[in-house]
């Protein structure tokens, strides 16, 4: 006998699989192959630029090249097949594709990176991004522009060139010093497609790729019994839902007096919050305790511990915005933001009020439930976090000058040094044990040129924690050979991340495109905290070192002077991004966003007045990251739950004295 599903079921099934499978666009990669939208002649190039980053190779190559190195016939066979892997697999292209054109924030990327595309599969546009290594071999020498035409049979398009032409070809867009918006795209399709090769998984959770670079994710067995989660009893998930079942859900959880009316699903309460991170989950918490009848809402999905898979690639799409296409409008600086219930915790002119905020219009993010929602509250948090507070707020008409200044990210760099086990007294893999174990300051007076007072914090210095594909996607690519090299010693690399505490700041007015600028001073510290790192990592006896400068920057340590250390790291600095017209250049990341509506003691200084209250909207209050008004060089979680039970004890306070009727 077949028995229909509880709604409960479902929803724990749809979790699990969300999390255990790279879902894109309402469905599974799988499923939706083609929905990218590039032509032909695109994908071919695609596909090529793929195998250009991630060639085949030879495994007699690699053995010349690591003789050294003594393998059993098990692990020879993992390591051919490994190294004869290529991006042009199917559907890694595919996958690609769809995450470019589908899933970035940032439309003037896709824009680049398919204006590249389309030149290079074309015969012309592919002379013009590569130069005379289009030329067929016989005709190298041919290299007259006079002569186009008579020429255009012997020009090759990008997918037709030689891998090692190719290779030739991407190495050159790598340090082009005035067409930048090249090397944005080159940063672009190298991200995405590392990210996606390395992280992507099949139907059982594996990887091909994985055993050859020694990772191995720990699988938990799934629970017969249905569990309860802790949100499960009070929470409509709209997504699930549709226009018949959606009144019967709210009703469910308590909420009986929803009124459709104008076709407009109208609900009543005293607080809305509008998200659920360290800010959001704290205000409404308390505000609950005190008595207030609160609704919070959220875009995320939620996942309880019980959902986690520790699958990178799955979890990233899910967890974060955008997934890995994140980042500022010039590519300088990857966003890494939770996008869920708990947030970042579940990873990290007018004068006078003449307006009142009443509520929020809202609509699902799934296809099922087609009418608006309507909220109307007393008070109205808003806890979007700071890249999304300040476009909500701008959207709703507000006009203060601060909301979307002001804000701060924490940039980091990243260290690297390879133990290997042969001749390392430390055990074990990198993803292995705790995340974040140890935190070093680097003081001024600490050396390294910092300078300053001893209590002067130039950089923070901690251990993350790298799934493959992030470890492959964020440094630098110097040949399909070197990185493949790079994945075998991936799980014996260790990193350090060096964060500061910006004085820089940027810009975030519309949803998903913020503007950062990192001073002078910011990458003077930032230089202190990576040459500290890699002291750390040459005392701790790495064979070698580097940093993630699109030059491959490292160097060997065994036997090296200390005259040839500090000539090494004399040529250590904090780069620029990829839109700098600078041959070397860096990619940044930032998993703190910060300071975009700070406080201020009037409407000059600040978005929101100490009371996280709006300036304009009488009810409107902020309560996350935006609020601080400055950067504060540590992870602000801590300090996020504090303000945030700060302000919503004076909320709950004013609404326990105020008895006013909507």
């Amino acid at each position: 006998m077949m028995m229909r599903r509880s709604r409960k079921e479902e929803e724990d099934e749809h979790c699990l699989t969300l999390l255990r499978e790279r879902i894109i666009g309402g469905g599974n990669l799988s499923k939706i192959r083609g929905k990218h939208g590039l032509t032909t002649p695109e994908i071919q190039s695609l596909r090529a630029v793929c195998d250009t980053l991630i060639p085949s190779l030879s495994y007699y190559y690699y053995s010349k090249q690591h003789q050294q190195e003594d393998h059993d016939d098990e692990v020879a066979v993992v390591l051919k097949h490994f190294l004869a892997s290529s991006g042009a697999q199917f559907p890694i292209p595919e996958e690609v594709g769809e995450l470019l054109m589908k899933r970035s924030s940032i439309i003037e990327g896709r824009w680049i990176v398919r204006l590249v595309l389309m030149m290079l599969g074309t015969r012309i546009g592919t002379l013009f991004l590569s130069g005379s290594l289009c030329f067929n071999s016989t005709n190298s020498n041919s290299s007259k522009w006079g002569g186009l035409l008579f020429l255009n049979n012997n020009i090759n398009t990008f997918s037709a060139m030689s891998p090692q032409k190719r290779e030739k070809v991407v190495q050159k867009w790598l340090k082009h010093k005035y067409f930048t918006p090249l090397r944005l795209a080159f940063l672009y399709l190298k991200v995405v497609t590392l990210h996606t090769f390395f992280s992507r998984v099949d139907e059982n959770g594996e990887n091909p790729t994985w055993k050859a670079i020694g990772y191995k994710v720990h699988k938990s067995k799934k629970e017969e019994v249905t569990i309860i989660r802790p949100l499960d009893k009070a929470t409509v998930q709209t997504i699930y839902e549709n226009d018949t079942t959606f009144l019967n859900a709210l009703s469910q959880k308590g909420l009986n007096d929803v009124v459709l009316h104008q076709n407009i699903y109208n609900i009543r309460c005293d607080v809305l919050v509008l998200g659920s991170g360290c800010g959001g989950g704290v205000a409404a918490a308390l505000l609950a305790q005190s008595g207030q009848r609160v609704i919070v809402l959220e875009k995320g999905n939620y996942f309880a511990p019980s959902d986690f898979s520790s699958l990178e690639g799955p979890s990233s799409d899910h967890m974060y915005e955008y997934g890995v296409t994140f980042g500022t409008l010039d590519g300088t600086v990857a966003i890494m933001a939770g996008t869920a219930v708990g947030g970042g915790s579940l990873i990290n002119c007018r004068s006078g009020r003449k307006n009142k905020c009443l509520g929020v219009m809202a609509r699902s993010v799934g296809d099922g439930v087609k009418r608006m929602i309507r909220i109307e509250a007393k008070v109205t948090i808003l806890a979007c976090g700071a890249l999304y507070t300040p476009p909500l707020m701008i959207n709703s008409g507000l006009k203060n000058k601060n909301i979307g200044r002001n804000l701060h990210l924490h940039p980091v760099l990243m260290a690297w040094g390879y133990f290997p086990e042969s001749n390392s007294e430390f055990t074990g893999k990198n993803y292995e044990g705790g995340i974040i174990t140890s935190v070093h300051k680097v003081f001024g007076s600490d050396g390294d040129d910092g300078g300053g007072s001893h209590n002067n914090v130039k950089a923070i210095i901690e251990t993350p924690a790298l799934g493959p594909g992030a470890f492959a996607s964020i440094g630098p690519w110097i040949s399909g050979a070197d990185l493949k090299n790079k994945m075998i010693k991936y799980s014996r690399t260790a990193h350090f991340i060096t964060i500061i505490r910006d004085r820089g700041s940027g810009v975030v007015k519309k949803e998903g495109r913020l503007s950062y600028e990192l001073d002078d001073g910011d990458r003077a510290n930032m230089t202190v905290g990576l040459r500290r790192a890699l002291r750390i990592l040459v005392a701790a006896g790495a064979v070698e070192v580097g940093t993630h400068r699109s030059d491959g920057q490292r160097l060997k340590c065994e036997g090296i002077s200390e005259s040839e250390l500090e000539e090494f790291l004399d040529s250590v600095y904090a780069a620029k991004g990829p839109m700098s017209m600078e041959e070397k250049w860096t990619n940044y990341g930032s998993a703190h966003q910060l300071g975009s509506c700070r406080m201020g003691i009037n409407e000059k200084q600040g978005a929101v007045d100490e009371n996280g209250q709006s300036w304009e909207a009488e009810g409107l209050f902020v309560c996350d990251a935006s609020v601080l008004p400055s950067a504060i060089g540590v992870n602000p979680m801590i300090t996020i739950q504090s303000t945030a039970y700060c302000l919503s004890k004076k909320i709950a306070q004013s609404l326990t004295r105020t008895k006013t009727d909507l």
